[in-house]
């Protein structure tokens, strides 16, 4: 698998020749993402039952008792969309303990994912600052919605407090509360995992659109990975967790590591709920034992997991 730096140097120079169009000064969008893996690093795996899955993780080790016994690697495994059976069959089928398990053990790599993209930009962002690169800056601060010159010290700072990561454990739990452990409405139609909303109209309409507060839907994406990248967007760009934020920028000045039970208490604006649900999370967090998962690291071969039926992506 190439390294690190080298994934970097391809994906910067695909942004700087792709960014521009020929012709005047017409701009395409290229945000910086996590290169492709090739086709020879990926393993697709087709899936008719849960079982199949419990044998898989079986086989790479990835099992209650490793991870009891202190193992933090998890594989590469990259669920393509929520089946609809897992809804409508296979969650009603097996035990509370059982879906637990599979919902984190599929849906954690994710996170992991998401958080190791986040921290490939702010390698990015650093190398350009670095270098004087205003061209990928900018796409960072239009990625990262921060208004301001690519050379002021201000948007640099911005930036440096909006690319990090968010804790593991805070998004699984809110995933798990959000989706209803993957068995929503939403999550079986559009792989939306925490019910962000959009007006542009596209997604999913609610069944009991509360219309007074305009014609929203959730977004809907084509891969629940996409969801949890919209989601830490969303934490880390949106007004309301400005305090998420800070809390989290006074961690690294400090050089402590933030945790998903310390941020969780900067979500009072993310439900109606305020604080009944900062302590549902907080709750979550705690019965399901995933503050350990803020310090698992993502190892090995790509394996897409494709339900039987769906397209691989």
């Amino acid at each position: 698998m190439p390294s690190f730096s080298v994934c970097l140097q391809k994906s910067l120079k695909h942004l700087i020749t792709s960014i521009f169009l020929v012709g005047a000064a017409q701009i395409a969008r290229a945000d910086i993402t996590l290169p492709m893996p090739a086709p020879d690093q990926i393993n697709r795996i087709e899936l008719d039952g849960y079982e199949q899955l419990e044998e898989l993780y079986e086989s790479l080790d990835y099992t209650q008792q490793s991870w009891q016994e202190g193992k933090r690697e998890v594989p590469r495994l990259f669920l393509q969309t929520i089946p609809e059976r897992w809804r409508s069959e296979i969650s009603d089928q097996v035990t509370v303990a059982t879906k637990k398990r599979i919902f984190f053990r599929t849906l954690g790599p994710l996170a992991l994912l998401a958080n190791e993209e986040i921290e490939f930009q702010r390698v990015a962002l650093e190398k350009a600052i670095a270098d004087g690169d205003n061209t990928v800056i900018t796409e960072l601060a239009t990625q990262y919605r921060v208004d301001g010159a690519p050379g002021d010290s201000t948007t640099i700072a911005e930036l440096r407090e909006r690319i990090n990561p968010v804790p593991p454990s805070l998004v699984l739990a809110q995933m798990a509360i959000e989706s209803g452990w993957a068995t929503s409405r939403f999550a079986a139609l559009g792989n939306a995992l925490f019910g962000q909303w959009t007006y542009d109209g596209e997604g999913i309409t609610p069944e009991q659109q509360r219309t007074h507060l305009g014609d929203y839907k959730i977004a809907s994406f084509r891969t629940p990975f996409g969801s949890v990248r919209a989601y830490l967007l969303n934490l880390n760009t949106h007004n309301a967790y400005a305090d998420l934020r800070d809390m989290r920028a006074s961690d690294i000045a400090a050089d402590r590591q933030s945790t998903g039970m310390e941020l969780a208490e900067a979500l009072i604006r993310y439900s109606e709920r305020g604080e009944e649900y900062v302590k549902e999370v907080q709750a979550v967090i705690r019965q399901n034992g995933l503050q350990e998962v803020d310090n698992a690291v993502l190892e090995g071969q790509y394996y897409h997991l494709i339900p039987i039926g769906a397209t691989a992506q």
